[in-house]
């Protein structure tokens, strides 16, 4: 975990305690890091620092909003980050902006790697994971994520092999209606 993950996550554990001065910096510093984000994102694309800015506040006021939602057991950044990807995405939407119209020689830059991507991508699973049954995701968990087999797995949840192969047909099923409800809203 850096230096950074560590201060920003103490100032959120502050400001979720209801400490107004640690709220205040933590939004400070998110906004800095923000905007350095978006101001990279949109310049591939010809977007200017003003619509940057927009983007900053909007995500700024979802952190706000939504900080009774952050998991305290979890990093902080990942969570920030997939705010941050999600009003970017919003914003593309919203101004109709299509990768079609980036200069070839600048599309690398808009769809370069994220180091945030990973972290982002383990903590949209577990947010999934979460609203399965417990046997459910105890025998996904077991056998697609941990690769244990499926007498494994019984063994681990506590039910039987037939009920492991159940459980993980109708939890990957609910898993793939849940993604596809987020993707149309």
């Amino acid at each position: 975990m850096t230096t950074n993950e560590i201060e920003l996550k103490a100032l959120m554990l502050a400001s979720l305690d209801g400490d107004a001065v640690s709220h205040r910096a933590l939004l400070e510093r998110l906004s800095r890091r923000l905007r350095a984000y978006y101001k990279g994102k949109l310049a591939g694309i010809g977007r200017g620092a003003a619509e940057a800015e927009d983007l900053v506040q909007e995500a700024v006021l979802a952190i706000h909003i939504k900080r009774h939602t952050y998991d305290a057991a979890e990093p902080l950044t990942p969570w920030v980050h997939a705010i941050a990807r999600y009003k970017l995405i919003d914003f593309l939407r919203r101004t109709r902006t299509s990768f079609t119209e980036v200069p070839i020689d600048e599309a690398d830059q808009i769809m370069a790697h994220d180091d945030n991507v990973s972290a982002e991508s383990t903590y949209d699973v577990r947010r999934l994971m979460e609203r399965l049954p417990k046997n459910m995701r105890c025998a996904i968990e077991a056998v697609k994520l941990d690769g244990q087999s499926i007498a494994e797995a019984a063994d681990r949840c506590g039910i039987s092999e037939s009920a492991v192969k159940v459980n993980i047909h109708r939890g990957l099923k609910m898993l793939a209606a849940s993604i596809a409800r987020e993707t149309r809203t």
